[in-house]
């Protein structure tokens, strides 16, 4: 199973984006390749899709904010893509290669454009991926639609009007009775406009109901210790030196070394 209940989920956003020895190169297989080293068994990404239909582990809509080349992802194909390189050193990899390079690691991913639901819901069904990839998304329809392609088969991360519902109903019976089947994790950021999202009481109606609680993204250890003290089931770090530090002082890292 993706989830296992009891421990703390450590996940290395973009393969650790802000950690100081690969600072510039998110999202690349160097990024993740260094997370993995460092013992992360969860790797977060976010994917895209090509102009002809090529699934890429890629943040932005566009190429400009991390690369030497400019222009939107849907519009260029993946030949197109390959000339680009993030910090004028490396290739945009697919979702396949990531896959290829680490058969070992669990997945979170966030569908971050139209059309790529469909796509990874191909990818995961000819890999067999069942098991080893969350899927979530700031879009509802996206969410949607790929619960619908894989038939509740993968397991998902609620979308923005399921978390509205668990954090302001007042209670967690009618919340998951209306929103609750679907899903088997909320992740979401500690706050959001001034207010709490990763409450205690969010944690507690949560865990009353089956489900995880993953934050994002966290890269300051007085933070992290404060989400790990209310009850949180994992966190996302750009920063993978510190969390894996604050889990280990905790007794509570169940990576590699």
């Amino acid at each position: 199973m993706y989830l296992q209940n009891g421990r703390v989920l450590a996940f290395a956003h973009r393969g650790g984006a802000y950690h100081p020895e690969i600072e510039g190169l998110e999202n690349t297989l160097s990024a993740f390749r260094h997370a993995v080293s460092l013992g992360y068994e969860y790797l977060e990404t976010d994917v895209h899709v090509t102009k002809d239909g090529a699934l890429l582990a890629f943040h932005d809509a566009v190429l400009e904010r991390v690369t030497d080349r400019m222009g939107a992802i849907a519009n260029l194909t993946l030949s197109e893509i390959r000339e680009a390189r993030i910090a004028g050193r490396e290739q945009i990899p697919t979702f396949g290669q990531l896959l290829d390079a680490f058969p070992d690691a669990r997945f979170n991913i966030d569908i971050k454009s139209d059309g790529a639901a469909e796509v990874l819901a191909d990818v995961i069904r000819e890999h067999d991926l069942w098991d080893r990839v969350l899927v979530g998304s700031f879009s509802p329809a996206r969410v949607r639609e790929f619960r619908r392609l894989t038939e509740g088969r993968v397991p998902t991360a609620a979308h923005l009007w399921e978390i509205l519902v668990y954090r302001f109903l007042p209670s967690a019976r009618l919340a998951n009775l209306l929103a609750g089947r679907d899903f088997v994790a909320f992740q979401i950021p500690h706050r959001r406009f001034g207010l709490r999202v990763a409450s205690s009481g969010l944690v507690r109606r949560a865990h009353a109901t089956g489900k995880h609680v993953h934050v994002w993204t966290v890269d300051d250890p007085d933070e992290m210790g404060d989400l790990l003290d209310r009850g949180v089931d994992g966190l996302f770090t750009d920063r993978t030196d510190l969390l894996k530090d604050v889990l280990v002082a905790r007794g509570l890292w169940e990576g590699a070394p």
